[in-house]
């Protein structure tokens, strides 16, 4: 499982950021990428990664302002030519639905695949074998939501050694003992699946939030995520800034993670003027309250492993 920064600025592009996008790719999960906003651009972006649009399954807008969501109808569009055949589902706030409807229709185009469009309320968006995803409310101008991904806890690793001191020998019988919780056995043994498999492997949570004012009120929910991508617009001394336009500081994001005993902390949605030896800066004032801080940068890739 792998964050991959598309666009990490706010507002506008600038030379150094593209505007909101990030991919989270679980190719070795399940085969597929998910989205989190497509601002302007965020197809350009893609041709310079490895990102191949048409393992998009899911895309989760966090609100409707333009940064966010202009470059969301082209990316539907393109993957539809370059052999996207699989179904797309767009979660987002009340007028996505509209807002892409409208943009096809009136741009002329027809998707070759099938397209769903959720228009989200806080709580549980689905869940499935693998994941459940539910969406959290923030205060912005706009609607805005964060989305909490919770990977399900997976089956310990079968014990090759255990097996072979029972006296069963690799082969497919080693399947069907993973896949069941006994498996009776020719001589008439039953094999309990825990007693030849290592301890689960626990499930990774990642939080993605929108644009918001910091909410202190949210450190119970992020309980002990293993990453949290917050948005760090402005600098630690412009509070006051940060609220009236609906911004977080780097300070916030930092003391939220650490009330919430996250593992990690990404600030993302950075303001273009900072640049330079002033992000340096940034980074230097949120590790100071938590220690474990990166701040993305377009195309930075994050690996979120299992170390717990």
């Amino acid at each position: 499982m792998e964050l991959f920064f598309l666009g990490t600025g706010s507002g506008v592009p600038s030379k150094e950021r593209n505007v909101s996008s990030l991919v989270l790719r679980m190719l070795e999960e399940r085969g597929t990428t998910w989205v989190f906003d497509c601002g302007e651009g965020t197809q350009q972006q893609i041709l310079n990664t490895t990102i191949r649009p048409r393992r998009i399954e899911a895309i989760f807008i966090t609100h409707l302002h333009g940064d966010h969501i202009y470059g969301l109808p082209g990316l539907l569009s393109s993957r539809s030519f370059q052999g996207g055949e699989s179904p797309v589902t767009v979660y987002g706030p009340r007028g996505l639905k509209e807002y892409i409807d409208i943009s096809l229709r009136l741009s002329g185009t027809h998707l070759r695949y099938p397209l769903y469009v959720e228009e989200v309320e806080e709580g549980l968006l689905f869940e499935d074998k693998q994941f459940i995803v539910e969406a959290v409310r923030l205060e912005h101008g706009l609607e805005s939501f964060g989305y909490l991904l919770k990977e399900k806890d997976q089956l310990g690793e079968l014990l090759p050694s255990k097996l072979q001191e029972l006296g069963i020998q690799p082969g497919p019988l080693y399947q069907q003992i993973k896949s069941r919780p006994e498996t009776e056995l020719e001589d008439g043994r039953i094999i309990r699946r825990s007693d030849v498999t290592g301890p689960p492997k626990k499930g990774r949570k990642v939080a993605i939030l929108g644009d918001t004012r910091c909410l202190p009120e949210l450190a119970g929910t992020l309980k002990d995520f293993d990453v949290l991508v917050h948005e760090a617009t402005f600098a630690g001394d412009q509070e006051e800034m940060a609220f009236n336009y609906f911004h977080s500081t780097v300070k916030q994001a930092a003391s939220l993670a650490k009330e919430a005993g996250v593992r990690e902390l990404i600030l993302n949605h950075i303001s273009s003027r900072y640049q330079g030896k002033a992000v340096q800066q940034l980074l230097d004032e949120a590790r100071e309250i938590f220690p474990n801080t990166t701040i993305s940068k377009d195309f930075y890739q994050h690996y979120i492993s299992r170390n717990h």
